[in-house]
């Protein structure tokens, strides 16, 4: 098997097929460091990829290796998925983590935004300004319920989450259009609203999820690692190293690299040609750059990033070291959403009292600075800020039929859900089986993994 790129989607994968699937991987990139478009750059990398090769780091940001700035920063579900995998491959091992202080949501409308912590238990619903006093009790009866519903024990029901849809469920509940917002935006996660119309068992797996990741580690339901994201896809690829994984990155900077893949005549790959010679496959992982060009993939639309760099948290947040952001595009007249994700020196990502804010939406307009204005506003003022546009490129091949695996591009979110829902999808494409997520974790590791958390009053270490 072959993987072509070093992104985290890939880097994953392959550690996942060597690791767990016991397959032997040669994993090739065009670039010299790991990460691709998840890449974390210190600051000297980021003003010359964005400012030029000439470009100088102005003094009053310190020294650029106090720097590791992820390039499209996401947190991590501290109940989710992608700890699971962690945990199951013990990539742990080779990773610290922080957690993220705190989980916004913006109202209002696009002159007007004010910042409100996301509730998540039924007290906090009590104390939160998000609501009025009648909508707040109403609320608070919707997540007892949903900490409740169980779908084995029809008791807790009341519903038929499986028939009645998410937006029947909300009318049972009285909940206002706001609260509806918040609610399937800032904690079911949902991109947009066509949710409402589906079966209200996701949305109210979703809830859970968000709930029981905040009861787990305190004042948000994210984790994220320390020297940033990068961390991630060279930790997974050691993983896959150990279990005999070969690595070729710089591959394009070679003088007779000439990089093109295979096919048989029925159209199924066979491998990859690299400076003249031939690596065999029957299956092909790989980010999308690399089928650019080809009737494989398709450009579904762009993403707007914006990172800035503040000396200051964000207003309104209680002086947070590092939060998520969510403005629903119902309170900007916009169809989707603005992510907003702030670390900070707390992380190792940045300089003592330097913050590192990220805005992410997919654009709707031609002027897709000002669609990010709203965000911006929020963070009071900026120090410097990179602002860059990027195609998103979706894969439209049978890899049942032609054995490719392409992984889509990152979308504008601030969270891993919907990266590792594609993971667990390949995964299961390419074995036939599903990845058994509690295969190599023991009740052990789990606990220490939590008690480390509590009682590490900043970061935790898993070795």
């Amino acid at each position: 098997m072959i993987a072509l790129g070093t992104g985290l989607k890939e880097c994953i994968l392959s550690g996942l097929m060597s690791s767990v699937a016991k397959k032997k991987i040669l994993h090739m990139d065009r670039n010299s460091f790991y990460g691709g478009e998840t890449a974390s750059l210190n600051l000297e990398q980021l003003y010359k990829k964005f400012r030029g090769p000439e470009a100088k780091v102005p003094e009053h940001f310190g020294r650029s290796r106090d720097y590791s700035i992820d390039l499209c920063p996401k947190f991590i579900m501290a109940c989710g998925d992608l700890v699971k995998i962690l945990l199951s491959t013990k990539v742990t091992a080779y990773l610290e983590f922080q957690s993220v202080n705190g989980s916004f949501v913006a109202q209002g409308d696009k002159g007007n935004l004010q910042i409100h912590k996301v509730p998540s238990t039924p007290k906090e619903a009590l104390a939160s300004n998000l609501m009025g006093m009648f909508q707040k009790r109403r609320f608070k009866s919707f997540i007892e319920w949903v900490n409740d519903y169980d779908p084995a024990v029809p008791k807790t029901h009341v519903l038929d989450c499986n028939k009645e849809t998410s937006a029947s469920v909300f009318a049972y509940w009285k909940l206002e259009p706001e609260t509806i917002t918040f609610t399937g935006h800032a904690l079911a996660l949902y991109l947009d609203d066509d949710y409402l119309k589906q079966p209200a068992i996701d949305m109210l797996n979703r809830c859970k999820l968000y709930a029981s990741s905040v009861s787990r580690y305190g004042n948000s339901p994210y984790i994220y690692p320390k020297w940033g994201l990068g961390g991630l896809p060279e930790g997974f690829s050691r993983r896959c190293a150990v279990h005999g994984g070969v690595y070729m990155l710089n591959v394009e900077e070679k003088p007779n690299f000439v990089e093109k893949i295979l096919y048989n005549d029925k159209g199924r790959v066979t491998g990859v040609m690299s400076e003249g010679k031939s690596a065999k496959c029957n299956q092909l992982i790989a980010d999308p750059s690399y089928f650019k060009g080809t009737d494989k993939i398709r450009a579904q639309g762009q993403v707007a990033r914006c990172i800035c760099i503040l000396d200051h948290p964000i207003p309104n947040t209680d002086n947070a070291d590092s939060l998520q952001i969510i403005i629903p595009g119902s309170a900007v007249a916009r169809k989707n959403d603005i992510y907003v994700s702030v670390v900070s020196s707390v992380h190792a990502v940045a300089a003592k009292g330097k913050f590192v804010a990220v805005v992410s939406t997919n654009v709707e307009t031609k002027e897709p600075e000002k669609e990010i204005a709203p965000a911006l506003s929020l963070l009071g003022a900026l120090q410097e800020k990179f602002f860059w546009i990027t195609d998103f490129f979706v894969p439209v091949n049978d890899p049942a039929k032609d054995g490719c695996f392409i992984t889509s591009s990152y979308d504008a979110t601030s969270h891993f859900e919907s990266c590792t829902a594609e993971v667990l999808s390949y995964y299961q494409k390419l074995t036939g089986t599903p990845l058994d997520l509690t295969a190599n974790t023991s009740e052990e590791e789990q606990e220490f993994f939590v008690f480390a958390f509590f009682f590490s009053p900043f970061f935790f270490v898993v070795r």
